[in-house]
């Protein structure tokens, strides 16, 4: 089996949304000083690769420690979304169907990874439409991911994706990487994150298992 990760690493001055403050990373206690070595590590739940749960924007929306490990873990459905220009239709979600009907997880891949370090990273990703994510939720889906900084279009102040989904009790990854090496349009997911007690969400290592 191989194992491709799709986590971007978590640094300091590294992209995040915009008005969050970026990752400090502080050597604690050197191996030289103190005979061993810690990081201090100070950042936000939705750093880098991460998921956001409900309680991200829900007043009583499920935290993350209410989910099982196994809420993470499932088969995915690798949607190409690299020509979707604004947002992506349902019309581009139809073709996959029948895989959708049988999976845990919906990833979109726009591309959008490439750009990641750079000011266009935050401008002009494409994401889900609302009549897309309406028709979604008839399926049996843990969670939808992204390449992206959000599946909201950055320009909305409603977050109506988000809230869609966390109505449903779903879980959103985003920032997600190296999506084109997958190479196929069905395959395992993991995106586990920390174990934090009622946090609305947290970084994750997300990784694709591809049978060789």
């Amino acid at each position: 089996m191989k194992i491709i990760d799709l986590t971007q690493t978590i640094e300091e001055n590294m992209p995040v949304f915009p008005g969050t403050e970026v990752p400090r990373l502080n050597k604690a206690n050197t191996v030289e000083e103190h005979g061993f070595a810690e990081l201090k590590m100070t950042m936000y739940t939705h750093t880098g690769t991460h998921i956001d749960v409900p309680a991200h924007m829900l007043k009583k929306g499920r935290p993350l420690t209410s989910y099982a490990a196994e809420d993470f873990v499932g088969r995915a459905v690798l949607v190409d979304a690299t020509e979707a220009k604004g947002e992506i239709s349902l019309q581009q979600l139809k073709p996959y169907e029948t895989l959708i009907k049988e999976a845990d997880f919906l990833i979109l891949h726009t591309g959008w990874s490439r750009l990641w370090g750079s000011s266009e990273y935050f401008e002009g990703f494409p994401a889900l439409s609302e009549a897309a994510c309406d028709w979604l939720l008839q399926y049996k889906l843990k969670g939808i991911g992204i390449d992206a900084i959000s599946i909201d279009a950055m320009e909305t102040k409603k977050f109506s994706i988000h809230y869609k989904l966390f109505n449903r009790e779903m879980i959103v990854i985003e920032n997600l990487t190296n999506l084109k090496v997958i190479g196929r349009d069905s395959f395992l997911f993991s995106c586990l994150p920390l174990k934090i007690k009622n946090a609305d969400g947290s970084p994750v290592r997300a990784i694709a298992m591809v049978e060789d």
